[in-house]
């Protein structure tokens, strides 16, 4: 269980005593909660598509569709450079970037489950006004209210995942997250491929249909428990131990409760959450959870291949349908990566899985920018035998992806911060995340068409970075309960020469304590 910071390491060892069992409930509030991930997936999926299908083009982007129809059947790099067309995709980032700090007071006053409907509602609105949109307009203020629902999602489902899991398997449990938001993307590219030919109204079928994974998760969340964490930090004692003995199938919960009150005794203590972050003793939970992590997930190039995927395909000389077909394969990988991932990451490890994808991913994106500037963008259609080479390396990024910084932006920022700022830093992640991502979302095609080729040299330097700095600064945190994540820091090569310099630091504290009874 994600018993948080206990404060002066009051806690340290006490997690040997936990006690509980995989029961009904659990799995109940597992399956539930998880699929707010869904949310995110749903809207990366069918984006892709609805940005390549010439009915939505004609309708909205004309100019867009007018330079697709010059260069139906052959590469150019600049088919869909068009900035509005971007904003379409980054508004919703943008507005989730800034609607993630509403979420951290709604999900620390009014527990996870709170945040979770509200963002399915925002959600629901923001579909039902994209299926009826009339002009731009309209598309941009639905594509608010559906950032508004994955900012306040985003926020609390990771947040619930760790909280609600034992911790032996915590690391499987959050990725149930990354699982369903790749199982809505790849449910969304199946549906773009039936819609496309459903003229002239098939893509308002496909944003609406978003409508029905928010619907599912709002009724879900009228029967989910609220966390034991969140119970105790609201002053809600004999709740919380009520829930914490439904969903452990144990009334021998004492060692774990007591986690919980000393982690919210410690969190009470504490003013300024946001300010708390800047603390000394906090630089690693700042450095790699709310910065490091969040931005290169989307710095990776994943999500720009997940947004554009049909949009680069088709740029590549194949057709709206294959185009939409081969979303399918890799939206298919996506989800094969993320079983893989949730096998493996409380056995081999967060570390493994990070080095391991960051050396397929670089050399697949290597393979597609050597392939792209020997025989792409010379106004020729691709041989069947270099798009397949082409489809291969991006699957292989894709699946490398699934397995490692996809599952594991979301899982380790959420490992790494103690009770008392853990909503506050949740907000930071998920604000990061999104400012990335918007930021990549908006800059993609136009970099497609400036930088060519050069943009996936680009992306494969910038994984090079981000494996240096998993290497260097991350320690392993399977199977380590978040009451003790900070013990990790004060061995750490690097972490304990910072750490140990706060006077409020854990491990200073309890050396204070030892002093003090010899």
């Amino acid at each position: 269980m994600a018993g948080g910071f206990a404060g002066g390491g009051a806690a340290a060892g006490r997690a040997e005593f936990y006690e509980g069992k995989i029961t009904g409930y659990f799995i109940l509030a597992c399956i539930v909660g998880s699929f707010g991930g869904s949310l995110f997936g749903y809207d990366l999926g069918v984006s892709s598509g609805v940005t390549t299908m010439d009915d939505f083009l004609k309708k909205f982007f004309p100019d867009v569709y007018s330079r697709k129809q010059l260069h139906l059947k052959e590469t150019d790099y600049c088919k869909y450079d068009n900035q509005l067309l971007t904003l379409f995709t980054s508004s919703l980032y943008f507005a989730g970037l800034v609607s993630t700090f509403g979420a951290s007071y709604v999900t620390k006053r009014r527990g996870r489950r709170a945040s979770i409907m509200v963002g399915a509602a925002s959600f629901f609105l923001g579909g039902a006004i994209n299926a009826a949109a009339m002009n731009l307009a309209m598309l941009i203020v639905g594509r608010v209210l559906l950032g508004v629902g994955i900012g306040f999602g985003n926020q609390a489902v990771p947040l619930y995942l760790s909280e609600i899991a034992p911790y032996r398997i915590r690391g499987a449990v959050n990725q149930l997250f990354q699982l369903t938001t790749c199982l809505g993307i790849l449910v969304a590219d199946v549906i773009n491929y039936f819609t496309d030919r459903l003229h002239p109204w098939g893509w308002r079928l496909s944003l609406g249909l978003a409508m029905g994974p928010a619907t599912a998760i709002f009724v879900g969340a009228l029967f989910l428990p609220e966390t034991p964490n969140s119970l105790v930090e609201r002053g809600r004692l004999e709740e919380a131990r009520r829930v914490l003995e439904k969903v452990r199938g144990t009334h021998k919960v004492d060692a774990e409760f007591e986690d919980l009150k000393e982690a919210s005794e410690a969190a009470r203590a504490v003013k300024g959450t946001f300010r708390n972050l800047l603390a000394v003793r906090n630089r690693p939970q700042l450095i790699i959870g709310a910065l490091g992590i969040p931005a290169f997930q989307q710095l990776s190039g994943m999500n720009s291949i997940l947004f554009y995927s049909p949009v680069i395909f088709q740029s590549l000389g194949f057709g709206s349908s294959a185009a939409l077909y081969s979303s399918i394969i890799t939206g298919s990988m996506l989800v094969v990566g993320a079983l893989i991932s949730m096998v493996t990451v409380d056995r081999l490890g967060r570390r493994f899985l990070f080095i391991e994808a960051g050396i397929q991913m670089i050399s697949s994106m290597v393979v597609v920018a050597v392939i792209l500037a020997l025989k792409f963008g010379h106004g020729e259609e691709l041989s069947k035998g270099v798009s397949t080479v082409l489809v291969v390396a991006i699957c292989l990024f894709v699946v490398a992806y699934g397995w490692s910084w996809g599952p594991l932006g979301w899982l380790v920022p959420s490992e790494l911060f103690p009770l008392e700022m853990r909503s506050a830093g949740q907000s930071v992640v998920v604000c990061v995340n999104l400012f990335w991502t918007a930021a990549v979302a908006q800059c993609f095609l136009a970099a497609l068409c400036h930088l060519r080729w050069g943009v996936f040299v680009l992306f494969a330097s910038l994984i090079v970075v981000m494996s240096i700095f998993i290497i260097l600064l991350l320690p392993e945190t399977k199977q380590v309960p978040i009451e003790e994540i900070w013990m990790l820091f004060d061995k750490h090569w690097y972490w304990k020469r910072i750490v140990r310099k706060d006077p409020k630091y854990p491990g200073n504290l309890h050396q204070q304590q030892e002093m003090a009874r010899a």
